[in-house]
């Protein structure tokens, strides 16, 4: 009987052994692959932080970094009345910075209140329907963001306002913050949805009403997702381009008035990739100076966004 049983323990043997090396198989190829995905991701980014550096060092090579940091004069393309070019970014700084304010000044705070709505007030049936109502907001192209900023929105803001110009800063950030107004509401909902309903339960226990429940235990509880989002939106609106090109305008200066035409760095990238610069001269090598500072604009932002997220992290 014995030899009969090992007959039969040697197929099933070698089919476990033929399925254990084809798992083998399966795990290494797909190791493989998730690697390569990755190195991909990395490769990517080296790549465009490498064109960058060579390719302003052209640009550096004749102009100051002092001067283009602390300008406050930008025309590399037209000479001025005196027949000079400026290349102070400060300008194109400022109008990034004032668009992305009036931005976070909307989005924020609309993106929070909706997010406390729906994972605190809102019923299940509620949720299932808003949640992807106002994330398809996200998925609609900026150039049609921009179109409705200029003939829609600035219109009503010139009826209000009549100093208004018609490509102005107030239109293009305002329009803005609803594009990134998803983007904050989803992620802060999912960080408070992840606050584990214990803590909720407690504190209803101690006789705390809904409101105080959403604002003194699951906001603080969920404040690292919910800075996650601000950094990334402000990011987004720092990096946007086809809506500020569109409806902002494209005259560089130095303002706070959101009434005025101004310039951001995006829109200034395209305005330089239209053509009307020669490649390889210094006009062109501004684009990819104004990119580089751009570039460690979000950098910085990301590295601050990930050190508040470790510094309030909650583990449940």
């Amino acid at each position: 009987m014995e030899p009969t049983n090992n007959m039969e323990r040697g197929p099933a043997l070698q089919a476990s052994l033929g399925r254990r090396r084809k798992g083998e198989i399966t795990e290494r190829v797909a190791h493989g692959l998730f690697l390569a995905a990755a190195l991909v991701s990395v490769a990517t980014t080296v790549g465009i932080v490498l064109t960058l550096f060579v390719q302003s060092v052209g640009f550096f090579s004749e102009v100051s970094p002092w001067e283009f940091l602390t300008g406050t004069e930008w025309s590399p393309i037209l000479k001025d009345e005196n027949g000079a070019r400026h290349y102070g970014v400060l300008p194109l700084v400022a109008g990034t910075m004032l668009v992305a304010v009036i931005a976070a000044a909307l989005a924020i705070p609309t993106g929070v209140g909706i997010a406390i709505f729906l994972s605190e007030y809102a019923p299940d049936r509620v949720r299932k329907v808003l949640k992807p109502a106002i994330e398809v907001l996200a998925g609609i192209p900026t150039v049609v963001y921009g179109y409705f900023a200029l003939t829609f929105v600035t219109p009503i803001l010139r009826s209000i306002f009549p100093e208004l110009i018609f490509f102005n800063a107030l239109s293009a950030g305002l329009v803005m913050g609803l594009m990134i107004v998803p983007m904050i509401s989803s992620l802060s909902e999912d960080a408070m949805v992840a606050v584990p309903r214990s803590l909720r339960q407690a504190a209803y226990a101690l006789g705390a009403t809904r409101f105080e429940v959403a604002l003194r235990v699951v906001f603080p509880a969920a404040l690292s997702g919910i800075v996650a989002s601000f950094i990334l939106a402000i990011s987004r609106a720092i990096g946007e381009t086809m809506l500020v090109t569109i409806a902002a305008g494209a005259t560089p200066r130095m303002t706070l008035n959101p009434f005025e035409s101004i310039q951001t760095m995006t829109a200034f990238i395209v305005q330089v990739s239209l053509g009307e610069a020669p490649r390889g001269s210094l006009e062109y090598n501004t684009l990819f100076a104004v990119g580089l500072l751009l570039f460690f604009m979000t950098l910085v932002m990301n590295v601050i966004g990930s050190i508040t997220v470790r510094r309030f992290r909650e583990s449940y």
